[in-house]
């Protein structure tokens, strides 16, 4: 099984991808975690990226390509994996399925966690965070039993300054602007499906393994 993960910020990837892994036995794989991998562990690769990262500048495609490659050609993804954070644009996604073709594999599918801009600011606003202990909430959904207060160890819980709405409907925008063409790429290719994203967690994964298959 071969995936490309794909949805706005607070679409609840990383749930989903937590879940895909387990029942699918692939390895979820994150380009941020790969890149703190080789860059902790000093690899070549690492420490070129490192010098980008440490001027601000993104991590050009090509090194990013070699990266993923480096990456997938690991054991244990020789069942598949599941891509989260890659490809982000067309260019990537080219250049992903050219490395694929060089592995002798393709894609199984681009899985789209589909959630409306409006869904996601409410839920993304509405995240309180305890500065004691880390405990995530949701003033709607899983709020806390006294406002304001972790129920895990009494903390006081705050918003995140990157859970505002203007750096919220800021950060959507970048992400519409970046994944749209892609989203266009991977339908084209008939390669595309997509899952409602408001839906319950539980619900949003029995639809996942609808697509997948059992």
């Amino acid at each position: 099984m071969k995936i490309v993960l794909l949805g706005p910020p607070g679409a609840g990837k990383g749930t989903q991808a937590k879940s895909i892994s387990n029942k699918y036995s692939v390895p979820h794989i994150s380009t941020g975690d790969i890149f703190r991998y080789n860059i902790s562990n000093g690899t070549p690769l690492g420490i070129e990226a490192k010098k980008y990262l440490d001027k601000g500048h993104l991590v050009p495609d090509e090194l990013t390509i070699d990266i993923i490659k480096d990456r997938l050609k690991q054991d244990d993804c020789k069942n598949g994996f599941l891509l989260d954070g890659y490809p982000r644009t067309v260019n990537q996604a080219e250049a992903l399925e050219t490395l694929l073709e060089g592995l002798g594999t393709k894609l199984d599918t681009a899985l789209l966690i589909k959630v409306p801009k409006s869904f996601i600011i409410d839920r993304m606003t509405g995240r309180r965070v305890c500065k004691a202990c880390g405990a995530s909430y949701h003033v709607q959904f899983n709020p806390t039993k006294t406002e304001g207060v972790c129920d895990l160890c009494g903390g006081e819980t705050y918003q995140r300054a990157d859970d505002n709405e203007a750096t919220v409907s800021e950060r959507l925008e970048i992400y519409d602007a970046q994944t749209q063409p892609l989203i266009e790429y991977y339908s084209n290719k008939n390669l595309l499906t997509e899952v409602d994203g408001t839906q319950t967690i539980e619900k949003v994964f029995e639809d996942i393994v609808d697509i997948l298959g059992a």
